[in-house]
């Protein structure tokens, strides 16, 4: 896979921060905050895109991936009740040790970026087959996902191991969406989650990831 992005720089002071963006919009892509959960609804691209991104968040640790999506237009499709707000998404490594708080500020003080195409496997990043889902709920396990909500952000912290790991889900719906939804009107819900049962949440909330072919204008 060949993912366009575009690498920012922002400096605070003393510190400077790596900003990775993707290099076109997200544009069928929505992060909703349910309270209790959080939804995503994604079509191929999207879901294909940010599977990348996610790789990419194993492969940086020193860098904040952002992905921009709190404005785009809702599914055309209905969508729960009590929908909630929108949210942009931040993937960042835990040895980063960034601060949320200071988001906003490193936001809005980003340079005009550089253009770079990744390289990344075109296959899952890790066969599921080799993962050891036991371990996943040792007491030890360290390699979990934590959340923090900020400036309109949800911040998804985590180790090298747990991002490579997941991103197959995203991968899942880019292949598997599109195919199921029409041959299957009565019930057209391609969907996976990040569950508290798989023994990848710390202090972090469901995600539940679905496919949508229809999107509003």
């Amino acid at each position: 896979m060949k993912l366009p992005v575009v690498i920012h720089q922002a400096r605070l002071g003393a510190d400077e921060f790596r900003v990775i963006r993707p290099a076109q919009p997200l544009s069928h892509a929505v992060l909703i905050d349910h309270d209790r959960h959080l939804d995503a609804y994604l079509d191929q691209d999207a879901a294909r895109r940010i599977a990348g991104l996610w790789i990419l968040a194993a492969r940086s640790p020193h860098s904040l991936i952002h992905l921009p999506m709190r404005t785009n237009q809702s599914p055309a499709r209905e969508v729960p009740e009590n929908v909630g707000f929108q949210l942009d998404l931040v993937l960042l490594h835990h040895s980063l040790q960034f601060a949320p708080s200071r988001w906003k500020q490193v936001r809005s003080h980003l340079g005009p970026g550089r253009p770079q195409t990744v390289n990344l496997p075109d296959t899952d990043p890790v066969d599921i087959a080799a993962v050891d889902h036991a371990a996943r709920h040792y007491r030890e396990n360290r390699d979990l996902f934590h959340q923090h909500l900020h400036a309109e952000t949800l911040f998804m912290t985590g180790s090298t191991k747990v991002f490579r790991e997941t991103a197959r889900h995203f991968l899942d719906v880019a292949r598997n969406g599109p195919g199921y939804v029409p041959i299957h009107p009565s019930y057209p819900y391609f969907c996976t989650e990040l569950h508290s049962n798989d023994g990848i949440l710390g202090d972090a909330r469901e995600i539940h990831i679905e496919y949508c072919d229809q999107w509003n204008s």
